[in-house]
């Protein structure tokens, strides 16, 4: 289970924009978040991906309460969720070839050896080639880089993904793809997942089941 208990965050203490919010998500599922836009829906996000250290409340992921976020939670525990982004120029650093992006998780948990070629599999996945693995950011289409985005997210083979907004900036075609290769994943390995976004036909049609904000989180 990935399990949020009481959750109250955000970036100023006085201010926090997450009061109390409740979710559970067990392994295997697909649930969708859905809320308006500022409601607090990307915090929360960041705190299930232990991206973002509550103010209060508990992350338990698979049976163990996390203690450190960011690069002071465990790899063991950091291994297993991977992330997507509403914003792709946002969240990839521009000096990359797409190669080097996918493989930035790799490197960051010491396993520089075979980076390249564990690239490969997840690049084929979303549908990226050597052609435009080989360029940089500039080089390539908000949806290309949402692709290489994706693949950078499941190349740990993590058991569990958060996307938060990662179809609001790409065209119906593209979200179509990127949700499908998400959902291949999901049946190949029994992932969970939580998609976070704005849309709740969207997210009706791809989640096993759907929250709504208010029901979590007190406003």
């Amino acid at each position: 289970m990935l399990e949020l208990q009481g959750i109250t965050a955000g970036y100023d203490p006085r201010r926090p924009v997450v009061r109390d919010a409740h979710l559970a998500l067990r392994p295997g599922e697909a649930l969708g978040l859905v809320g308006p836009s500022g409601c607090g829906k990307s915090t929360l996000a960041r705190v299930a991906a232990l991206l973002h250290r509550p103010d209060r409340g508990t992350v338990v992921l698979g049976g163990r309460t996390v203690t450190g976020f960011r690069h002071r939670a465990p790899r063991s525990l950091r291994t297993e969720v991977g992330v997507v982004f509403q914003q792709p120029r946002l969240s990839a650093d521009p000096r990359l070839r797409l190669r080097d992006l996918i493989a930035e998780p790799l490197r960051a948990t010491g396993r520089r050896r075979g980076a390249q070629e564990a690239v490969a599999e997840p690049a084929e996945r979303v549908g990226l080639g050597p052609d435009l693995l080989a360029r940089r950011p500039h080089e390539v289409s908000d949806g290309q880089l949402q692709r290489a985005c994706l693949a950078r997210a499941l190349v740990l083979r993590p058991r569990w993904l958060v996307c938060d907004e990662m179809t609001a900036m790409l065209d119906a075609s593209t979200t179509a793809a990127l949700v499908a290769v998400v959902e291949e994943y999901r049946r190949e390995t029994g992932a969970g997942l939580l998609a976070v976004g704005h849309d709740p036909v969207l997210l009706g049609r791809w989640c096993d089941r759907t929250v709504h904000w208010g029901d979590i989180a007190d406003s």
